[in-house]
């Protein structure tokens, strides 16, 4: 099946695969409701979680540790030499991914909290995907903020300078309801756009790697675009966008995934020369003598995997929270069927992963 998906060499199938990664998510979007409750949601973020933690486990990792050399092959049992050195670069090409993952969010959640701010009010939605707070009050005050507020009417012994201060809180927040939401909807579409672009090198990287590789994390990037791509979507809608305005600004979006995907091409077909170079030179004076990074075999195009695992880390750890999240008006047993329902889902999404790794 694969074979028919991918069926050219690494840069035509990163664009491939870019391609279904982004067309698909974005059309499911004319099928879905204007007034969608995210909170169901969970169980789809659920198996993305599986997919992402599937494709990290049993395929970036094991590939990036053992790789595509064999020292030795004794019957079905293939021997590789373990170099301390190779894998303490590999497992600091991992953090790296994981903390400029980190970054990029903590970054887009600074921006974003400046802009709603400057807005008269804070958003409860972030980069991290967690959609289940993106849902505000018809009166546009945030869950955080009403509360805040029942909590100073609620206090009979405060002082009249207070209770007017938060009296003209209020009616400031009031006064523009949807102003944070807005500022958080345009806010979240360069977020998206930024995201989309670690994407699209992740899956070019891939694909330089191998084919089933590639495809893996095609896939695993697909189970996590859904649920992201309907979140974003009613987001969007809560800002005011209609829904074919949604629709279109998502498609805009998804251009970050290409041009990720264009530059990862771009950065391994220059690793490749300078790799091929690096070879030649060393062949022509000790072929014994590793030359490539701190003295060992590894050249910067073999960081790239260990850094889409980590960015994959990250991502999959950034969604756990939004699973922790109960909702009050839900007794314990409902509760406890919701996480049997997401760990169900879960399952699911790492059981398809090992099925594919296990055919391979």
């Amino acid at each position: 099946v694969f074979n028919k998906l991918f069926p050219f060499g690494p840069a035509g199938n990163a664009l491939l695969a870019t391609t279904y990664i982004s067309g698909p998510p974005n059309l499911i979007l004319a099928l879905i409701p204007s007034d969608i409750n995210v909170s169901s949601l969970s169980l789809l973020v659920s198996f993305a979680i599986g997919g992402l933690l599937g494709d990290v486990f049993m395929h970036l990792l094991p590939e990036t540790f053992t790789g595509q050399s064999v020292d030795l092959v004794v019957g079905d049992q293939v021997y590789v030499l373990v170099d301390n050195r190779k894998n303490v670069l590999l497992g600091i090409g991992m953090f790296v991914g994981f903390l400029l993952f980190f970054g990029i969010d903590k970054l887009m959640r600074i921006i974003e909290h400046t802009g709603n701010a400057s807005a008269g009010g804070a958003s409860g939605h972030s980069h991290s995907h967690s959609h289940s707070h993106a849902s505000a009050t018809s009166s546009g005050l945030p869950e955080e903020k009403s509360g805040e507020l029942k909590q100073r009417g609620a206090k009979k012994d405060g002082s009249a300078a207070t209770a007017t201060g938060a009296a003209t809180e209020t009616e400031a927040v009031i006064a523009n309801p949807n102003a944070s939401i807005k500022t958080s909807a345009y806010l979240n579409l360069i977020s998206d756009f930024t995201h989309n672009i670690t994407d699209g090198l992740a899956i070019s990287s891939s694909f330089y790697i191998s084919k089933s590789v590639g495809c893996t994390t095609a896939i695993a990037t697909f189970m996590h675009e859904i649920p992201h791509e309907v979140g974003d979507f009613a987001l969007l809608i809560q800002g005011g966008f209609t829904k074919w305005q949604a629709m279109g600004s998502q498609f805009v979006t998804a251009a970050g995934a290409y041009l990720g995907t264009f530059i990862g091409i771009a950065l391994q077909q220059s690793l490749e020369k300078d790799r091929a170079a690096a070879s030649a030179m060393a062949s022509s004076l000790d072929s014994s003598a590793p030359s490539g990074l701190f003295g060992t075999s590894l050249s910067y195009g073999d960081m790239t995997l260990p850094f889409t695992a980590g960015g994959f880390l990250y991502i999959a750890f950034s969604v756990i929270p939004e699973l922790l999240e109960t909702e009050e008006d839900t007794d314990r047993s409902a509760e406890l069927a919701k996480f049997a329902k997401q760990l169900v889902c879960m399952f699911l999404g790492i059981g398809f992963m090992a099925f594919i790794a296990l055919n391979d």
